[in-house]
């Protein structure tokens, strides 16, 4: 047995989870506050101060994170926010994430709405405040040197919120979609909204599941929330710490749902599996197989998350001709990795860099991306995947 030390940020909403209690979490376990102060300009929006403040909630000292905004559209649409964040000079693992918190939360109010996510005015998360909120948090966490985010259990809270849709149950029906798959629980009672839409989507992009069974606590802080409850600290907490847990229970638990068919043409099946890999499975494998009085078949495998497995399996049920599926539980474990970009003559090469258990990191372009500039550029295939990774290798 060993140890696998990883930078990890544990959070515990046990008062809910809102972006700009994030932030003053993250500012009190250490991330600088004049890097916070100067985040709007870097996003290209002028005139916005940011005040850092020590307050306490519930007898516990925090930090308070606020805007001043001048006046500015009341929300945006989910293609603004996009463009705004595409200008900014930002990290493209930062920009990737913050694009992927904001597609969430416009596609879950859609799908509450029953219209795209295109046409969804983003009202309250399209603010500059919540804008600043998931970009400073995703960014911050990166400056902290943090490679993993775990959450405890979110408590919601109760009663009714008012909103720009009128008066809807807490926690609001997107903020609910958006923590599909995440432990909550109602209350406590009288505490009304406790988790905010932003706050719901820096969970699902950023957490990768519960809090360890053993870890190193090295810093932790508290970020406030706008009202002071009584009795109880209306604050999220934030530790760094390293995961201490031994290394096979560092494993992923994931789902496998299995079914072979044999009455399904080639093309039918083959499209089958795309739709799985476009909406969330892990894995696809097509496998050909033989059934009962010889007849050739294909075992469908597919790897899902646990949060995904019922709705994936749904989908195998309604776009197959089979009958049932199998399901069982397996374990993966999964190098750390993160996504970058790279030029390469003249132009964009998507880089996956994994970080392997010693330390050192290896890295595999998007092929898709290696055989767009082979063909612009007459160089082999072996030759663009050559420079890609010498210019993935320069940067770290």
């Amino acid at each position: 047995m060993y140890f696998l030390p990883v930078t990890t940020a544990i959070l515990e909403p046990f008062s809910g989870i809102s972006g700009d209690m994030m932030l003053g979490a993250l500012v009190h376990v250490g991330l600088d506050p004049a890097w916070l102060k100067a985040l709007p300009s870097r996003l290209g929006l002028a005139g916005i101060e940011v005040r850092v403040s020590d307050v306490q909630r519930g007898m516990v000292a925090c930090k308070k994170v606020d805007f001043d905004i001048p006046e500015q559209p009341h929300g945006r649409h989910i293609e603004e926010i996009r463009a705004l964040v595409a200008a900014a000079a930002l990290p493209p693992d930062v920009r990737a994430a913050a694009n992927e918190a904001f597609t969430a939360i416009a596609v879950a109010e859609g799908e509450i709405h029953g219209i795209a996510a295109e046409e969804v005015h983003l009202h309250e998360v399209g603010a500059v405040d919540a804008i600043l909120d998931v970009v400073g948090a995703v960014w911050g966490l990166r400056e902290l040197g943090v490679t993993r985010v775990r959450c405890g259990t979110i408590s919601l809270g109760d009663g009714f919120v008012k909103g720009a849709h009128g008066v809807l149950p807490v926690p609001a029906p997107a903020t609910l979609r958006l923590l599909e798959g995440h432990v909550v629980r109602p209350g406590p009672e009288g505490t009304g909204e406790l988790v905010t839409p932003t706050g719901a989507a820096l969970v699902k992009v950023l957490s990768s599941g519960p809090i360890p069974s053993r870890f190193i606590p090295r810093r932790s802080g508290y970020g406030a929330g706008t009202k002071d409850l009584l009795g109880r600290p209306n604050a999220l907490r934030l530790t760094l710490a390293d995961d201490a847990t031994v290394s096979d229970e560092m494993l992923e638990r994931l789902v496998t749902l299995v079914t072979d068919i044999d009455d399904m043409s080639p093309e039918l099946i083959a499209g089958c599996a795309d739709v799985l890999r476009e909406e969330g499975a892990l894995d696809v494998v097509l496998i050909p197989t033989q059934m009962k009085k010889g007849r050739a078949a294909v075992r469908l495998e597919v790897l899902a998350s646990e949060r995904d497995a019922r709705r994936l399996e749904d989908l195998l049920l309604v776009h197959t001709t089979t009958l049932g599926v199998r399901r069982g539980a397996v374990e993966r474990r999964a190098l750390p990795r993160e996504g970058r970009e790279v030029q390469v003559l003249g132009h964009m090469v998507r880089v996956k860099v994994a970080t392997m258990p010693n330390g050192r990191t290896r890295g595999k372009p998007e092929f898709e991306d290696i055989w767009t500039v082979a063909r612009a550029t007459g160089r082999s295939l072996g030759d663009v995947s050559s420079l890609a990774l010498a210019a993935a290798e320069r940067e770290n």
